[in-house]
């Protein structure tokens, strides 16, 4: 049995839950399982206290737990409804309350945020951000969301940050796509998530050929959308994680470089920033951290969390 601290990460998305064991030292992995996210919170978040419990038995009582959940939810710990998500499409989601559930079940010490507010500390710590208090990880798949650090602490504010939704000026006339938001259409997330891309195309992004329009429309509007983010945020670093940026039959590297250069072209030169003008691509970068970004960075957050960060 490990005698040092355990602590679990959860990455709580809309496809799936993912819950991890670390001693927090390094983003090794002591144990690690998904469960589909069911349109019954009570059995995907059961099924997650369940598991954890078991691997108590084996490794040791968990110390903390951090949950990076899907969003909207309530980060005010002032509320009544602190811990919730709130006004979530997925169905038989809104309300849940996601964090209560590991701490009335495990009671040990909860952080909550969203999930690439967590990512964006998991590659911080371990990842792509090593060394950096100012950044920014976006993540392109289900669905599209942003998490951002500022003097290394997560934002919150009124709420937290909805990047996915940041309009994207879409000219009907060049793109009749009208986009699947059901809040507003042709947002960032309404043209550029996996659901989006599959709906414009007939077949997922990664079944694609590397020569599909698509791949041109997509890295167009993410550009739109990092730089309206570079301008805004001033982040040192954009971390692009989630299913499409790997590009399909495109590749990663591939997509990458079109951001890249779409993003150059829409600053324009305005920003007279090395990392801008002559290293876009250590500047926009993807995860370090891989697919374990979310739920390594929900470790953190457990590590904040035991200590009452």
């Amino acid at each position: 049995m490990n005698a040092s601290p355990i602590y679990a990460g959860i990455e709580g998305g809309g496809t799936k839950y993912v819950c991890a064991l670390s001693d927090g030292r390094s983003p090794e992995l002591i144990a690690r399982v998904s469960f589909p996210t069911l349109n019954n919170p009570e059995a995907t978040l059961g099924a997650c206290v369940a598991w954890l419990r078991n691997q108590q038995a084996a490794h040791g009582r968990i110390a903390a737990v951090g949950v990076g959940s899907f969003g909207p939810i309530d980060l005010d710990k002032k509320s009544p409804t602190y811990g919730r998500i709130t006004t979530t499409p997925k169905p038989g989601w809104q309300d849940a309350d996601v964090a209560g559930a590991f701490a009335s079940e495990l009671k040990v010490p909860v952080g909550f945020d969203t999930d690439v507010n967590v990512a964006a500390l998991g590659e911080r710590e371990w990842g792509a951000g090593r060394g950096l208090n100012n950044l920014v990880y976006i993540t392109i798949g289900t669905g599209i969301g942003g998490g951002a650090l500022l003097n290394g602490e997560p934002i919150h504010g009124l709420l937290h940050p909805e990047m996915g939704h940041i309009r994207v000026c879409r000219n009907p006339a060049e793109d009749p796509f009208e986009g699947i938001c059901p809040v507003h259409g042709d947002c960032w997330e309404g043209l550029c998530s996996g659901p989006a891309i599959e709906k414009r195309c007939g077949a997922p992004a990664q079944d694609l050929s590397p020569d599909n329009p698509v791949w041109g429309k997509v890295a167009h509007y993410t550009s739109v959308a990092l730089t309206n983010i570079i301008f805004t945020l001033s982040p040192e670093r954009i971390i692009l994680g989630g299913s499409v940026p790997k590009g399909g039959q495109l590749g990663r590297d591939k997509f990458m470089a079109m951001v890249c250069a779409e993003t150059t072209k829409a600053l324009n030169g305005y920003l007279k920033v090395p990392a801008l003008l002559e290293h876009m691509d250590e500047y926009i970068v993807p995860p370090g951290l891989g697919d374990n970004a979310g739920v390594c960075g929900a470790i953190v957050l457990a590590m904040r969390a035991e200590r009452g960060a």
